[in-house]
């Protein structure tokens, strides 16, 4: 794996990735004024395998390959690189994005698509309202608890904040967007992803993992700019992914996950401070 040298300059983003908008900005005791802004675009994204529409996902559009990997990742359709033989981007005339808003997987002859049993899964971990322990068991059957996992230190994870925003580009620009980023033992940055959904973006972030061929991430921090939701967890622990940290809370759920399944998760993350809500740290390092 590869990190991001200190020296270089920070991330640009593309045109695809916001658009140009006129608003009135109003100030007590001041006449209003219009003044050019620029939004995050959201766009949805066709997810196909092996021919079959399987999800519309929406989207800032970029790093589409790398949402479509991860997205497989996290509900066990594909475990490897070698799971997928190529990923295609597909233009649509009505689609203002540069590569397209249909992308086309195609998965290796061994892997099977139950699409029944993952339509049904994907239906339920957003909306079935399956009580916390039985939403738990049904994910601990895909994918199993660490055992021994890595731990890192308070020291290590307060500089990772800092690190993460640099690579916040559209953010900066925009104000309306999540990021996820991952790290590897000694706190350099791998890689990071901006996406409208913090979904996205750490599917995004894994996704490029696994095409990478870094699978599993048992040394590896994955931080988010939000909050940690349940789902933010699941696809930590597809990825076997040992430490979680947020700049902003954790829900419930995510913490009873993360307890259940070996991993730490960290929440309200700063560069003086942090809440450890599941797991340990390691000892060294304050």
């Amino acid at each position: 794996m590869q990190a991001m040298s200190a020296g270089q300059s920070p991330p640009r983003f593309s045109a695809a990735q916001t658009r140009p908008w006129r608003v009135r900005r109003v100030t007590r005791g001041r006449a209003s004024k219009d003044l050019a802004d620029l939004l995050a675009v959201e766009e949805p994204l066709e997810l196909r395998v092996a021919g079959r529409a399987l999800a519309v996902v929406m989207r800032t559009p970029g790093h589409d390959a790398d949402l479509a990997a991860g997205f497989l990742l996290s509900e066990s359709v594909v475990r490897s690189a070698d799971d997928i033989l190529d990923i295609m981007q597909c233009r649509t005339p009505q689609t203002r994005a540069e590569e397209g808003n249909v992308i086309e997987v195609v998965p290796a002859r061994s892997v099977r698509v139950n699409f029944a049993k993952l339509t049904r899964h994907v239906f339920s971990a957003t909306s079935c309202g399956l009580c916390g322990k039985a939403t738990i068991a049904s994910v601990a059957q895909q994918f199993p608890p660490l055992r021994r996992p890595w731990r890192a230190s308070a020291a290590l994870l307060r500089a990772l904040p800092a690190r993460l925003a640099v690579e916040q580009p559209v953010f900066r620009a925009t104000g309306g967007l999540h990021a996820a980023a991952l790290f590897d033992p000694a706190g350099a940055l791998l890689v990071a992803r901006e996406d409208v959904g913090r979904h996205n973006a750490v599917d995004k972030v894994l996704g490029h993992a696994l095409r990478s061929g870094w699978l599993p991430l048992r040394r590896h921090i994955l931080m988010v700019s939000g909050r940690v939701s349940f789902e933010v967890m699941q696809k930590a622990l597809a990825a076997c992914v040992p430490v979680i940290a947020g700049v902003s809370a954790p829900t419930s759920l995510a913490a009873e996950f993360a307890r259940a399944n070996g991993q730490t998760l960290v929440g309200f993350l700063r560069a003086d401070r942090l809440n450890v809500y599941a797991g340990r740290l390691a000892a060294k390092g304050g």
